[in-house]
């Protein structure tokens, strides 16, 4: 036989392969699908995300998540797939405690809340006091439905960059401080949020911090002086925060003021710390009629040496939050839109957020842009179940 013959002969055996083998990919893919009971709209999703997720453009079916509407508690946790149980050792024996600041957006913060929940973490909700009665009410009877969740014992009118949105922080760790559960690590976050890494990626982020508290900072640049070196006034009414001609006395017990992130991570016996000892209390008194306190007074007494966890030499790593801000140039663009210069994500920020090592990222909006918050919850999801140290297959797939 001759060698072009030769070649003739092996086309068609090569054709039959790759038959074979696009078939044997296909039934394992649906033997995928079935294992995890996915509905047509489901592998309908996975698909238009891995077109995402690859720069592709592609139609977006509506969301798998029944919105909670004063249902029954468990036929809400059914149908949206709550993980009621821990995954692994690991993360039942370390739980968190999350305090969340919210006050609009109610479905935004809905898909938030199941993204983080875990049975054996804690949650505190503080709802800013000018919110609407219906959005309240909305967050009450969705809380309702957990035993390790609640809202917060008393309710700040949050001011942007005022003393309120610290004040929030700290009636929420008063009140984790008082909980049953055994918290090793709190964690703030607003309704805007979403994670980057499943839980238990959270646990080992942290657990590397070897019992430290990640609250990320440095030396305040000249931007950042007059936020602390003048008396600023909260404006209730017109919300916002204004800046007056009186300079302000030197901070208490000579410390020194740090500029940094409002986004922190501090372990248990940090908090209570803040809450009891008098160098914070003090700090605090003073930092009331500062601009932006949270961004100062979470690293300021991170950097005191004797505190419990304290990191005197820390800098900006934690990697706690992934944020593409517009005077920024260390990502590639925003792609959704900008709200006060921090991007809300776009269904093409997709690639950029899965590669992040931040294990939360801000700022999210279901209404404008539901791609997004799909895709990112189903990746993070199939990572989770991956994870699992479950040996019966959950039914939360999505």
């Amino acid at each position: 036989m001759t060698s072009w013959m030769r070649c003739l002969f092996h086309i068609p055996i090569l054709s039959v392969t790759l038959l074979l083998l696009y078939y044997n990919s296909s039934l394992i893919n649906w033997k995928v699908f079935h294992r995890y009971n996915a509905t047509e709209e489901k592998i309908i999703l996975v698909e238009a995300c891995d077109a995402f997720l690859n720069g592709r453009k592609t139609s977006f079916e509506p969301t798998l998540t029944r919105p909670f509407h004063g249902a029954d508690c468990q036929e809400y946790l059914k149908q949206n797939h709550y993980i009621t149980a821990p995954l692994s050792e690991e993360e039942a024996d370390f739980p968190l405690a999350y305090m969340m600041a919210i006050h609009k957006e109610f479905d935004t913060f809905e898909r938030l809340f199941r993204a983080i929940y875990m049975p054996q973490n804690i949650y505190c909700i503080h709802v800013d006091e000018k919110a609407s009665g219906s959005f309240l009410q909305a967050v009450a009877d969705l809380v309702d439905c957990f035993p390790n969740a609640f809202l917060a014992s008393k309710m700040e009118p949050v001011v942007y960059a005022g003393i309120s949105r610290l004040q929030a922080d700290l009636h929420c760790m008063r009140d984790l401080l008082e909980s049953e559960v055994q918290w090793k690590y709190v964690i703030n976050m607003c309704g805007q949020d979403f994670p980057l890494k499943t839980n238990k990626e959270i646990i080992q982020h942290l657990k590397s911090f070897k019992g430290k508290n990640i609250t990320p900072g440095v030396l305040p640049p000249d931007h950042a002086i007059p936020r602390t070196k003048y008396v600023h006034r909260e404006d209730i009414v017109n919300s916002c925060v204004l800046r007056t001609n009186i300079l302000k006395p030197p901070p208490p017990d000579n410390i020194t003021i740090y500029f940094g992130s409002a986004y922190i991570a501090l372990t248990r016996e940090f908090t209570a710390f803040v809450l009891k000892d008098q160098k914070a209390v003090d700090l605090l008194k003073w930092s009331k009629d500062t601009y932006s306190p949270d961004e100062h007074y979470w690293v300021t007494l991170n950097r005191i040496a004797d505190v419990p966890g304290s990191m005197p030499d820390a800098q900006w790593e934690g990697d706690l939050r992934a944020i593409k801000w517009k005077d920024m140039n260390n990502h590639d663009g925003c792609h959704g839109h900008y709200i006060r210069d921090i991007c809300i994500y776009g269904t093409e920020d997709l690639p950029w957020l899965m590669n992040s090592n931040s294990i939360f990222a801000n700022k999210f909006e279901l209404k404008s842009y539901p791609p997004t918050l799909e895709c990112l919850e189903m990746k993070i999801r199939e990572r989770a179940l991956n994870q699992s140290e479950v040996t019966v297959l959950p039914d939360w797939y999505l």
